[in-house]
């Protein structure tokens, strides 16, 4: 596991996805990137398409999804345009319904050409869902956890074999701040006993940076590396569930909808989860918690900026990660090591 330390990468907080990707040829490799129609997910297909990438979009709304991607112009028509857009393509797929994943990922894999294999040298694990009303989905799963975590989690397993078919392929985890609000709850992991919309998106988003601990620990013998991103505070469609009066309580905004000076563009907040998929400086690396286009260093508790800077010990630790890691393959059935 690489130090949780930075290593100088030359960008900062106000770096964007097109700056970070400046430079780099993708001509020939295949990213996904889940929610990649809204928000940081849109930001960041831009970027990658820019740098000639074949870009999967899954969606839960694929027609809506392909009406946003047009509006903003990236489309495969845009072929040899602006955007330099090599191939897009948008596949159905709910993250909530497992059954949907298995066949995304089917689809995904069915889709090389005859008698060979698909590759994925990318993917990103962006979508989410934040704060919502208690809601459960599948088997009675609490619903942040179900989406953010265990939808992604069996659809990194689905794709291994087009990750370890890749040369260097990685794999990004969108975590947050967030995740400093609660650890795994391995005693009451779907809230079962009693219902907090933000501990319950906490856990997921410290599920998110686990995940990415123990995949990189069990796949960087294939060369598949993996990494967890706080993009910083961006206001995007994740926010839809929050009335306005919690977040000027929270003063994200004031009364006028102005909102805080550190929030991010969504070109901004889409840079560290660029970086960590397409940056030079992190070959060999894995397993560690980016932000602001630099890995984060461990949080100063008691410090001033303990809640908003830093990764919590708990979202990073190896045995909370490798028993997060056996709980979601128990909970999802699905598990591409399973020895």
């Amino acid at each position: 596991m690489t130090p949780q330390r930075k290593i100088g990468s030359g960008f900062g907080r106000d770096s964007t996805a097109a700056e970070v990707v400046a430079g780099i040829d993708l001509t020939g490799k295949t990213a996904i990137v889940t929610g990649g129609y809204s928000g940081l997910g849109l930001e960041t297909v831009r970027a990658l398409a820019s740098a000639g990438a074949a870009v999967v979009v899954p969606a839960r709304r694929p027609e809506h999804a392909r009406d946003v991607l047009a509006a903003a112009g990236l489309t495969p028509e845009t072929r040899g345009g602006d955007v330099g857009v090599a191939e897009l393509e948008v596949a159905e797929l709910d993250l909530a319904d497992q059954d949907s994943v298995k066949e995304f990922a089917a689809g995904f894999l069915a889709g090389a050409a005859p008698g060979t294999g698909r590759s994925l040298d990318i993917l990103i694990n962006n979508a989410a869902i934040m704060a919502s009303p208690e809601h459960r989905v599948g088997p009675g799963w609490e619903a942040q956890f179900a989406t953010n975590h265990l939808g992604h989690f069996a659809l990194t397993n689905l794709l291994w074999p087009a990750l370890a078919a890749a040369p260097g392929a990685r794999v990004v985890s969108l975590s947050s701040t967030g995740h400093k609000l609660s650890a795994i709850r391995f005693d009451d992991i779907n809230f079962d006993a009693g219902y907090d919309k933000w501990r319950a998106y906490g856990q997921a988003k410290t599920a998110n940076a686990l995940f990415a601990v123990q995949l990189d620990a069990l796949g960087r013998d294939f060369g598949v590396r993996a990494f967890a991103v706080h993009p910083g505070g961006i206001m995007t469609e994740l926010q839809r569930h929050l009335p306005r009066e919690e977040m000027i309580a929270a003063g994200w905004m004031d009364e006028h909808g102005k909102l805080d000076p550190r929030f991010k563009t969504p070109a901004q907040g889409a840079a560290t989860s660029v970086w960590a998929a397409t940056a030079p400086a992190l070959e060999g690396t894995g397993g560690v918690y980016c932000e602001d286009c630099e890995i984060a260093e461990p949080t100063v508790p008691g410090s001033p900026e303990a809640r908003i800077r830093g990764v919590d010990a708990h979202a990073v630790d190896r045995e909370a990660a490798a028993r997060l890691w056996q709980v979601s393959a128990e909970m999802t059935g699905i598990n591409a090591f399973p020895g």
